[in-house]
């Protein structure tokens, strides 16, 4: 007859128990808390402070991360024009770019320029009011067809600085 394993392997019975079934009685609590926070999240659902950040947070959020937010502005400069520098205007110019800080406007004809660079004043304290944190350093407005006159990419056209 064998002898047992337990005295083969020259193991003590009395830490035999614990070796083995510790991990087995810390999985169960493992389990047992799981459990219990699930039917923990059941009641509490729709309660306030459970509900998730609106669409909105989260879009902000990923567009403040990833530096979306003058690209953003300037679309809104683009789409609400007329409201910035009024219907008349607005059907004569339009926002062409922004880059390092500068605005660029171009205007239908070299009348309509004059008229904006006169507004500059005013057009830089609505934009400035309404965008909060695009920082625009410069405002350029540029007649019709500046860019193939060759004076560099955005053309010469008036400048307005703060």
């Amino acid at each position: 007859m064998k002898p047992p394993v337990v005295v083969t392997l020259h193991l003590d019975q009395r830490k035999l128990p614990a070796e083995i079934f510790d991990r087995f009685a810390a999985r169960a609590g493992v389990f047992r808390d799981r459990r219990q926070r699930e039917e923990d999240a059941w009641e509490s659902f729709g309660k306030p402070g459970r509900d998730p950040d609106k669409l909105g947070g989260v879009l902000s959020a990923l567009a403040d991360r990833g530096g979306w937010v003058p690209n953003l502005k300037i679309a809104q400069l683009r789409n609400h024009w007329d409201q910035v520098v009024g219907q008349g205007v607005a059907q004569h110019s339009q926002v062409v770019g922004f880059a390092e800080g500068i605005l660029t406007i171009r205007a239908e004809s070299t009348v309509w320029a004059t008229q904006l660079t006169y507004l500059m004043p005013q057009l830089s304290a609505t934009i400035r009011m309404r965008l909060k944190g695009l920082d625009i350093s410069e405002i350029r407005v540029t007649g019709p067809h500046a860019q193939s006159f060759g004076r560099g990419r955005m053309g010469g056209g008036r400048r307005y600085s703060r």
